[in-house]
């Protein structure tokens, strides 16, 4: 498989597990990378300056947090009586 050399907005917050608009304040803020420019109107981010950011971060002490983003179990429906 190829390893894309561009990810877009989506693919990018996904990457590193921020939300969208996070990753766009930090653009704004000079704090992440910003997109490269592809055509006329399109952006996207460079994988390798994403991953360096990524490598960058500072290690945390904190404990990593509970499994936010699994689902809650759908309710069993019972059958009807027959």
């Amino acid at each position: 498989m190829i390893k894309p050399a561009y990810l877009e907005l989506e693919s990018v917050a996904a990457f590193v597990a921020l939300s969208e608009t996070t990753v766009q304040r930090l653009v704004r803020e000079e704090a992440f990378p910003k997109p490269r420019l592809l055509s006329g109107r399109r952006v996207a981010w460079l994988v390798r300056e994403v991953e360096a950011w990524a490598e960058e971060r500072p290690v945390a002490d904190l404990p990593p947090p509970k499994n936010t983003s699994c689902r809650k179990p759908r309710a069993r429906q019972q059958a009807a009586p027959a």
